[in-house]
């Protein structure tokens, strides 16, 4: 019998309705493959006999299974980039550096869900003063680059090249931040505007998320300017300004522009925020993200008839809505790992490549190449880690619930927001079936009209004790997987070495041990990103910052919540990095 592409129980339908099958991955934040890996992976299970594995030894079968490109660096500007290599590495530009991100983070951005149009609603002012403090900052970038304006605060630069045949490269990232909670403050170490440095950290919200990717990227292109350098392949710059609310404004309108500008598939490749790189198993894994999933919030109404306290029925509004969230909880989706995935190839790098790995495991997801009963027996392990098993799946949370209006009073109305991660396997109309059949039995025990997204699943009738409905505003199909297969993964083969060639180049002199090389696997972030806006321009589109992120259990360094820091060293890592993909784009001719 073939290998299968998935478990045998797994299916591609909702668990409930026989619809459901799960993917997804991700390191923290964003945990989370070249041409090569993917190549082999794949034309190993078509081709060659499991068997086949026992003639080779441990390394060679690490690079069957996990093959890794070599370090990337700059040729034909190998002395700009070593010089600048130089300048990174000195004290005056570290201070430098600091400054900046500290200057970014001192003119507070944030977004709030409310928030109304751009030209009505104030609180996109300080937009504007994040913009003059840009100019200031960086005035060659300012004073060469044009600069257009979208709806109002979306920043798009363009260095043009001198090569129109080239494909150019988009590099994006986004300057407003998640408000900070004014009940939190004390909570602070430092306070959550003053960009405060202690020797090690920059502290202050944005700092990780995403500022420090932007002047990472308007920086590098500063010193670049700065050394009269001109470049082949066009470099387009894009900064949004309220991803954290969705990015419709900022990137949306700005992915519009770009595709009236340039066209459908117009960009070499995109680059946007995502994971970095942080120690797992013993070992630096890089997981630039290849994929994202799919989003959507279904609203959970349940509607009866008010009254007076005194004169209870059986079940209130809200303790109709309360045996629906405990159901709810109670079936979560079914999770499977699928073979076509990135997650697979990610675990399969692990498995091939991580020193400190459980011996029983790897063995598991080695021979899961071949074998359904080993990966359901890697599968069961791997799932004891709640970050895997969060990003292989469709998940739910329930966020918002909300009812009843005074102690004495009957709620009328009942209601609950609950928050799916859709699996790149799935889509949102699955999502939709799997949730619209799990509260059938309770429509009918509770003798409810039931309505799910605009169709009438129980009709209403005269004996009905209320209503059911659910709905959504609409949502998010998983994104188009970024091609990794033989022949096409040019970007991410690029990448790839672009990743082991600066992460090598930042640690020469030092202590490290430099044959303990990182390894590149495909990841994939556990949020959406303003990607989704940019399918269209783009086949290749990568979720990926540099940072060194330590390890798994100090991933996020405060994103979205207290004490968001991120480290100097790293921040002068990721100045490197651009710098050496813009000039490592700039040589190739591989896209």
């Amino acid at each position: 019998m073939g290998v299968k592409n998935e478990l045998p129980s797994s299916t591609r339908r909702p668990a409930h309705s026989g619809r459901q099958s799960f993917f997804n991955l991700g390191l923290a934040l964003s945990l989370c493959t070249v041409t090569y890996l993917f190549a082999s992976v794949y034309q190993i299970r078509e081709a060659r006999p499991f068997r086949a594995y026992q003639s080779l030894t441990y390394d060679k079968l690490a690079q069957e299974l996990c093959p890794q490109p070599g370090a990337l660096i700059p040729s034909a500007t190998r002395e700009l980039w070593e010089g600048i290599g130089d300048d990174i590495g000195s004290a005056e530009f570290k201070v430098k550096a600091i400054e900046w991100l500290a200057g970014a983070i001192g003119v507070s951005t944030e977004t709030f869900d409310d928030m109304g149009p751009v030209d009505e609603d104030p609180r996109w002012e300080n937009r504007a003063l994040f913009l003059d403090y840009l100019e200031k900052a960086f005035p060659l970038v300012h004073s060469t680059l044009p600069l257009t304006k979208i709806n109002t605060y979306g920043l798009v630069y363009i260095w043009q090249g001198s090569d129109p045949s080239l494909k150019p490269i988009l590099l994006m990232a986004h300057y407003d931040v998640v408000p900070v909670n004014p009940e939190t403050v004390d909570e602070w170490q430092h306070p959550p505007y003053s960009g405060f440095y202690d020797g090690t950290n920059i502290w202050g919200r944005g700092s990780l998320d995403d500022k420090s990717a932007l002047i990472g990227t308007i920086s590098a292109i500063e010193i670049l300017l700065s050394k009269s350098f001109q470049p082949t392949r066009t470099v387009v710059i894009q900064f949004g300004f309220d991803e954290e609310g969705g990015g419709s404004r900022g990137a949306g309108k700005i992915a519009e522009y770009l595709l009236e500008t340039y066209g459908e598939d117009s960009f070499a490749f995109v680059i946007d925020e995502g994971g970095g790189f942080s120690e797992s198993y013993g070992t630096q894994f890089a997981t630039p993200g290849v994929a994202e999933k799919g989003s959507t919030n279904v609203n959970i109404e349940v509607a009866t008839p008010g009254g007076h306290s005194s004169v209870p029925p059986d079940h209130t509004s809200i303790g109709i809505l309360s045996a629906l969230l405990v159901r709810l909880e109670d079936n979560p989706f079914e999770v499977h790992i699928d073979r076509t995935t990135p997650i697979y190839t990610f675990f399969l790098c692990l498995a091939s490549h991580a020193k400190i790995f459980p011996k029983e495991l790897r063995k598991d997801i080695i021979d899961s190449v071949k074998s359904d009963r080993a990966l359901r027996q890697a599968e069961e392990k791997l799932f004891k880690n709640k970050v895997y098993k969060s990003l292989v799946g469709t998940t739910q949370a329930i966020d918002i619930v909300q009812g009843g209006v005074k102690s004495n009073a009957l709620p009328e109305q009942a209601l609950a927001v609950v928050n799916h991660r859709i699996s790149v396997t799935s889509t949102v109309s699955e999502t939709y079936a799997h949730d619209t059949e799990l509260f059938l039995p309770l429509a009918e025990r509770f003798n409810l009209t039931y309505e799910t997204f605009g169709q009438q699943i129980r009709p209403k009738g005269f004996s009905s004790s209320g209503t059911l409905k659910l709905s959504s505003g609409g949502g998010l199909d998983p994104a188009p997987v970024t091609p990794i297969t033989w022949g096409e993964a040019a970007p991410y083969e690029f990448l790839s070495g672009t990743i082991k060639g600066v992460y090598r180049a930042h640690r020469e002199g030092s202590q490290l041990e430099l044959e303990d090389e990182i390894i590149v696997s495909p990841g994939m972030p556990t949020g959406n990103t303003d990607t989704k806006y940019y399918w269209s321009l783009s086949r290749h589109i990568f979720r990926y910052n540099h940072h060194n992120q330590g390890n798994d259990s100090n991933a996020l360094s405060g994103a979205h919540t207290v004490n968001e820091h991120v480290t100097a060293d790293s921040l002068l890592e990721t100045i490197r990095f651009f710098v050496t993909l813009i000039l490592n784009a700039d040589e190739s001719r591989a896209f």
